[in-house]
């Protein structure tokens, strides 16, 4: 027998030259064009969107044109030092085989974490500059007049300064913990530290007081999305381009890592771009205005950039288990680098360039985050539509992650209850119509309102997303470890799911103080006028309902590896829930004083508070049981269905036994006569 070999194809192009020391000027060279693009990009639009500081009308405190360029080019080092935060700490991510892997060795990672530490430390040195050079802005005073006692006073009231204040910290925290962090696993928890320290600054400024087309929380969470999703993608692209282009066998490990997770990231930035858009331009009409041209040339470039990153797939992809071209690869994820430099610097040109939508301005409008709408009718309440971040986040992200991991099992031959994803797919709609549509829309002035979206939000939703299974099919569709012994997203996900924390947050007791509890403490504990009045309260009331709706029916109906009671101890724990409902209803229908007084107060919508309140106990009363019923019909059936595949069970198991007992006897009784035959 002979061997047969295949012959190889030879490649006529030459091979690219291996990484050497003359690739580190090259990237700084790279690193060097991507800042003076982005600082250019910058200054252009500045001038041309006439947002470069203006001297103030004579008589008016004028804080000088140091502070109006300083604050946009602070901004913009502050982001990019965060990118370098990010690409840090993804290096033993996107390396490691296990979570504990310990960070250092031939992976890098112990370098990639010295540089987070410095990275971090100067971007907290950057947000303490900018809590001074803001509170010179907002107090309109030069430099040379700022006192301590008015800037301690200035971050008792500016939500900016406050922000700014919290992200130092934050990045303080990362920069200490970036130096004693040994495993990947704790790599991880600073990531997320890291990109928490993203979050303050957006919740303040043109998001959180300009008007639109979007309502309450759209442009906070889109603008959120937005940055959030940036930050991974360039962090990922310079851990490839710059940590570790000297490592080929991690490079293409790592590339093959992050190929699937920078294209969630470009959808993300792409759809909550266009949203952020929509809520600070107003509508199309306004793309020709400074603002909008700026937000179009921005877009070109996000586009100019998904093309590279499609490049970039494709050649990984076509590499197999080879080694990535270092010439090709370096020169695109160079190219990648330098439009984003130039994106983030647009962005910073942004946010300090007057939008079209123009401030609100009466105290209802900034609280609704819009005008009023008009008098509520069964119609309107139908047909009435309107943007919001929660519901689009919810049901973008979770149906097409939901379609993904369909379109994937069925690419693998696996088959997937049609059912379920009926189920999961009525469930995003009552969230869309909870969040966008006529609740959603009048859940703002409206108490009555409100809590019928609640119950739609926590009761009604989470049923059918449950019924979906979106958990059981994640285990499926996740891709598993791509190293032999490694940890891949399944296994993490599957960690997760039997984590300490799983345990404590699914215990039964705890779920059901999450669901109904948390009623009682939000509305009746005076909590609910606090949220209301701002726009990401709101936001947070929406998804807190949803989540802990998600986590109760889990329990009850859900079929993913979490903690389990018999059927009859979730039925007992369904009644004692249905019980306490319906006494917070008549405690809502009995309270006297107005829940939320000052927020309707300041709104002065048509309908008296008070008995707009009364109206939302009965409804919370009569409308709140039946999902419950619901509920109720699907635990009997899915407990009548699992006695009955247990008795089928046992109806096998006890044939089996009795074939085998017959056999058993059989071959005795041919022994016996065996025996019989030879004594004879």
């Amino acid at each position: 027998m002979t061997d047969t070999q295949t012959p190889q194809r030879t490649d006529p192009r030459p091979p690219d030259p291996a990484p050497g020391p003359s690739s580190t000027p090259q990237r700084r060279a790279q690193a060097l064009a991507a800042a003076l693009a982005a600082a250019g990009a910058l200054v252009v639009l500045l001038v041309l969107a006439g947002g470069a500081p203006r001297p103030a009308p004579a008589g008016l405190p004028d804080p000088g044109p140091f502070v109006g360029w300083a604050l946009p080019a602070l901004d913009l080092a502050g982001q990019v030092l965060a990118v370098l935060v990010v690409a840090g700490l993804l290096v033993p991510l996107l390396t490691m085989r296990t979570l504990r892997d310990t960070v250092g060795g031939p992976s890098g990672s112990r370098g990639a974490l010295l540089t987070v530490a410095t990275a971090a430390g100067l971007w907290a040195l950057v947000a303490l500059v900018q809590v001074v050079l803001t509170y010179a802005d907002q107090a309109a005073v030069p430099l040379g007049g700022l006192d301590g006692g008015g800037l301690l006073d200035a971050l008792g009231y500016s939500t900016q300064a406050q922000a700014l204040l919290a992200q130092a910290v934050v990045a303080l925290v990362v920069a200490a913990a970036a130096t004693r962090t040994r495993t990947a696993g704790g790599a991880a928890w600073l990531l997320g530290a890291a990109l928490l320290a993203v979050v303050p600054p957006l919740l303040t400024g043109h998001a959180a007081s300009s008007g639109g087309a979007g309502g309450h929380g759209l442009g906070e969470i889109s603008l959120l999305w937005h940055v959030l999703g940036a930050s991974v993608w360039a962090g990922g692209v310079v851990a490839l381009w710059w940590h570790l282009a000297d490592r080929p066998e991690l490079r293409v490990r790592a590339a093959r890592r992050f190929s699937g997770l920078a294209a969630w990231a470009f959808g993300v930035v792409a759809v909550s771009g266009v949203l952020t858009g929509v809520a600070r331009l107003g509508g199309l009409g306004e793309l020709t205005s400074p603002y909008g041209l700026g937000v179009l040339t921005k877009t070109v470039v996000l586009g100019a950039v998904g093309l590279v990153a499609i490049r970039l797939r494709r050649l990984v992809r076509a590499t197999g288990s080879g080694e990535l071209g270092a010439a090709r690869f370096a020169g695109l994820t160079g190219l990648e680098v330098t439009l984003m430099g130039l994106a983030f610097g647009l962005g910073a040109a942004l946010s300090r360039t007057p939008t079209p939508a123009g401030e609100l301005q009466t105290p209802a409008e900034l609280l609704v985050g819009g005008a009023l709408p008009p008098d509520p009718t069964f119609g309107r309440l139908l047909w009435t539509w309107q943007l919001s971040g929660v519901g689009l986040m919810v049901v973008l992200l979770g149906g097409v992650a939901y379609a993904v991991g369909v379109l994937r099992l069925r690419r693998r031959g696996d088959r997937w209850s049609p059912w379920r994803t009926a189920s999961f797919a009525f469930g995003l709609l009552v969230v869309l119509y909870a969040t966008c549509g006529g609740l959603g829309v009048y859940s703002e002035v409206l108490f009555s309102v409100h809590m019928v979206a609640h119950m739609a939000l926590a009761m009604l939703a989470p049923i059918f997303l449950v019924l979906g299974a979106p958990t059981t099919l994640a285990l499926r569709a996740l891709p598993g470890a791509d190293v032999p012994g490694g940890t891949g997203p399944r296994q993490m996900l599957s960690a997760a799911l039997r984590s300490r924390v799983a345990g404590v947050v699914t215990h039964p007791v705890v779920a059901g103080l999450l669901f109904v509890g948390s009623l009682y403490v939000v509305y009746l504990g005076g909590l609910f006028g606090v949220l209301m009045d701002h726009h990401l309260g709101h936001a947070a009331m929406e998804i807190h309902f949803l989540a802990s709706g998600l986590l109760f029916f889990e329990i009850i109906i859900g079929d993913s590896p979490v903690r389990r009671l018999p059927h009859i101890a979730r039925l007992g724990l369904l009644m004692v829930t249905i019980a306490f409902h319906a006494f917070f209803a008549v405690a809502v229908m009995s309270t006297e004083g107005v829940i939320g007084a000052r927020y309707y107060e300041t709104l002065a919508y048509a309908r008296d508070p008070l008995e707009d309140q009364y109206l939302a106990g009965s409804a919370t009363w009569a409308l709140g049981e039946v999902p419950m019923v619901l509920l109720i019909v699907v635990l009997l059936l899915q407990w009548w269905g699992d006695d009955s595949r247990e008795a089928r069970r046992r109806d096998r198991g006890g044939t089996a036994e009795a074939e085998l007992a017959a056999y058993n006897e059989m071959l005795s009784r041919r022994s016996a006569a065996d025996r019989a035959t030879s004594e004879r």
